[in-house]
């Protein structure tokens, strides 16, 4: 209440606190940038140590590397000999500070067997993930890019080429409908423009001072180029929604007749509080990814968390300060849709007449005349009455919808997956049609041998994968200059993401490779980009349990000392991971198994490795922002009427608008950026809506109610001893009473 009132008292400085801040942190992060990484480096692995002895033994090739594919559309590629070589000579002169060499492909890269189409390399003294400007990749991009003419055609390819893309995109155009969309859920929800945008506004200013200290973070932990997106698209959904359950708490208070700052207070009190414990659960479930020690989700745990925080603090702090007060602004707080043919203020006779009066009145007086049992109270009657039918039918429907996942294939999407007419698209094609699919996808195999210079060894290691069905090129070995290692690119017959070629590395390392090492002393390790993607999903997987156990512990936790039940934590852990797995089995559908891709833009291929695990981290802790909202004024029903049957009807009639509302909400948000160009964005906004989506109508619309009204008062179970020996934490105040609101009506808002 303290801070209801502070935040009330002070409200104009409390405004220019929050804005002033985001100026200042948006001036100071533009000013050190955003350092993003692109590759992802896993210790310990056999990946990284292979280029880790690639680093330290050839550092003249120890730095990332980009691949520039040349077609001629007129002639060979030597009759455009003098174009590509003065674009080389070009990009190296004007960026010599960042590359070590950029080839042609007449000297050091490769010609197809028709000489019309050929791949030059770019390479970079060090990692592109040191290259704090994205400018620098576009600079580079345009300067080889100056050979391109009618008679050839000058695509690039690689890491650089991806940063260089991601320098070309602005803002997501996924951001700005969704914003359009909540703006109007909102509308319908409240009735009124100011009370709608008040949400918004509150989302909107935490979220741009968030995306700011995520770019200090950037510096001080590895976050990948889609953090920020990520964070956006988290931080706008739940921003928007709790900013709306502390307005909606404020309305409902100022409609049962309590004076304005007493219901500012009272609203932060109780809507407040829940969304402090929303907040709370959310970050838990996000930082627990830091348990999987894997430095490339460093970044997105931290930025996400840090924008779940900010907007849920702007919620307790902006609202408050933007709520109170007088005056057309303040008043229009309280503004909504009269059924009978305006505007009207909420506590007041005041109206303001809009057209159609007449027939909204006819309306009103039918809806009025209807039975009793309309609406939420119908619904949560029908519930009851045949709870077994809802339960088997929500679970049938749950279970269905995650047995796709079972078959799910984690991996990592090339570029071949890249939007159409991008040049790392045209890029992959244009190498998989000249020099076969593989060559995108080339294993680096490097031979740690037994003696200086012995490059006997390393032969017979290049003979071995040669040996192989599925290898369809194995260069000749290099030895470094130091003599210890070399180095043999094998070329796969099967494109990066294809399952053969995993299928491939695991014969490689398991069966082809060991009978070597036996023979010839030496020590070999297979990295490359399918080897990447494979010790990365390995990895993710041995710590997969100690991140979900710790995530769940913790959280039941705290839903067992909030509501003083053994069995509301564990029905609330099962019902969570059943809307995940639901969310999972349906991205599987759409992007593995291509069911409905087309209509999204995007193609098909195995799910990213990280994702399974990041989408766990989101929709765990949304989960329970909706478990918060609905257990909460049933456990405070079951508080005041010891009556089991009462507290479900009770508290799902008052909260299943709002919670629908907000479901809407977030879910809008989430499918929004599905229309965006990244294959990562589209897959965690369409994971994500339709795991709200699961969440909010199946799961606490119907599977909660039904499960709650099986259980009946076992459900709020908890041995004395240990209610004793719990610490109390109440969501709402201890006055806290339903009574005094106003009765809830079919038809007006909650």
């Amino acid at each position: 209440m303290r801070l209801a009132r502070a935040c009330n008292n002070h409200r104009w400085r409390t405004f220019f606190a929050w804005l002033g801040a985001l100026v200042v942190i948006s001036i100071l992060a533009g000013a050190v940038g955003k350092k993003e990484v692109q590759n992802v480096r896993l210790p310990g692995t056999e990946s990284q140590r292979a280029y880790d002895l690639l680093s330290a033994h050839f550092p003249a090739v120890k730095g990332d590397t980009d691949q520039v594919v040349f077609k001629a559309r007129t002639g060979t590629l030597q009759d455009h000999r003098a174009a590509i070589e003065a674009a080389a000579k070009k990009t190296f002169n004007e960026n010599k500070d960042v590359l070590a060499s950029v080839s042609t492909p007449f000297e050091g890269g490769q010609i197809s067997r028709d000489g019309r189409l050929g791949v030059a390399t770019i390479a970079y003294k060090g990692s592109t993930n040191d290259i704090d400007d994205l400018n620098t990749f576009k600079d580079i991009q345009n300067d080889i890019f100056t050979a391109r003419s009618s008679g050839l055609q000058v695509e690039h390819g690689g890491p650089g080429a991806e940063s260089a893309r991601f320098a070309d995109q602005g803002g997501s155009s996924g951001t700005a409908i969704g914003i359009l969309l909540a703006a109007i859920v909102l509308l319908i929800t409240f009735g009124s423009l100011i009370a709608a945008g008040l949400p918004l506004f509150s989302a909107l200013l935490a979220l741009g001072s968030a995306i700011g200290l995520i770019t200090f973070v950037s510096h001080l932990v590895d976050t990948p180029d889609f953090a920020s997106q990520l964070a956006e698209l988290i931080g706008l959904g739940v921003g928007i929604d709790y900013a709306l359950f502390v307005v909606t708490r404020f309305r409902s208070e100022v409609r049962g007749g309590m004076d304005r700052d007493l219901a500012i207070e009272k609203a932060l009190d109780t809507a407040g509080r829940t969304v402090m414990f929303a907040a709370i659960t959310v970050v838990i479930a996000l930082l627990g990814m830091l348990l999987l020690g894997l430095s490339f989700l460093h970044g997105v745990a931290i930025g996400s968390a840090i924008a779940v925080a900010t907007v849920a603090f702007a919620a307790m702090t902006v609202i408050p300060a933007m709520i109170g007060g007088s005056g057309l602004f303040f008043d229009g707080v309280l503004r909504e849709f009269d059924r009978r043919g305006g505007f009207r203020f909420v506590g007041t006779q005041k109206r303001i007449p809009l057209p159609g009066r007449g027939f909204r009145a006819r309306r009103a007086d039918k809806k009025a005349h209807k039975v009793e049992g309309h609406g939420w109270e119908r619904w949560t009657r029908g519930v009851q009455a045949h709870p077994w039918i809802a339960t088997i039918l929500s679970l049938a429907i749950l279970i269905g919808l995650a047995i796709p996942a079972l078959s799910i294939r984690l991996g990592s999407s090339d570029a071949s997956l890249d939007p159409a007419g991008t040049t790392t698209k045209k890029a992959y094609d244009l190498i998989a049609e000249g020099f076969g699919k593989g060559t995108n996808g080339t294993f680096l195999t490097v031979v740690e041998l037994p003696r200086k210079g012995d490059a006997t060894s390393a032969q017979k290691v290049a003979d071995a994968i040669r040996g192989d069905r599925d290898f369809v090129a194995v260069a000749r070995p290099a030895v470094s200059p130091d003599g210890v290692v070399a180095t043999i690119n094998a070329t796969p017959r099967t494109g990066p993401q294809d399952k053969a070629t995993s299928d491939a590395l695991k014969r490689l390392r398991n069966d082809v490779i060991p009978p070597v090492e036996r023979a010839t002393g030496a020590r070999v390790e297979v990295g490359g980009f399918t080897a990447s993607t494979e010790d990365f999903s390995r990895v993710v997987a041995k710590k997969l349990p100690l991140f979900v156990g710790v995530v769940v512990l913790l959280s039941a936790l705290l839903l067992l000392v909030v509501f003083r039940s053994l069995i509301i934590p564990v029905k609330a852990a099962i019902m969570n991971l059943l809307s995940i797995g639901a969310a999972l089995g349906f991205v599987t559908l759409i992007f593995q198994e291509g069911h409905g891709a087309s209509l999204i833009g995007v193609g098909t291929g195995p799910i990213e490795s990280f994702v399974p695990v990041m989408m766990f981290a989101i929709v765990f802790g949304l989960s329970m922002d909706y478990e918060v909202f609905l257990m909460s004024r049933v456990h405070e029903e079951w508080v005041h009427t010891d009556n089991a049957h009462d507290a479900i009807a009770r508290g799902l009639q008052t909260t299943g608008k709002v919670i629908t509302a907000a479901a809407s909400i977030m879910i809008l948000v989430f499918a929004s950026f599905a229309l965006g160009d990244d294959r990562i964005i589209k897959l965690f906004g369409i994971g994500l809506a339709s795991a709200v989506f699961f969440d909010a109508v199946i799961i606490r619309c119907l599977l909660v109610p039904a499960i709650m009204e099986i259980l009946g008062r076992s459900a709020w179970y908890l041995p004395k001893w240990l209610d004793d020996k719990m610490p109390h934490l109440a969501l709402e105040a201890p006055e806290e009473r339903p009574d005094v609101e106003a009765p809830v009506r079919v038809g007006e808002p909650v």
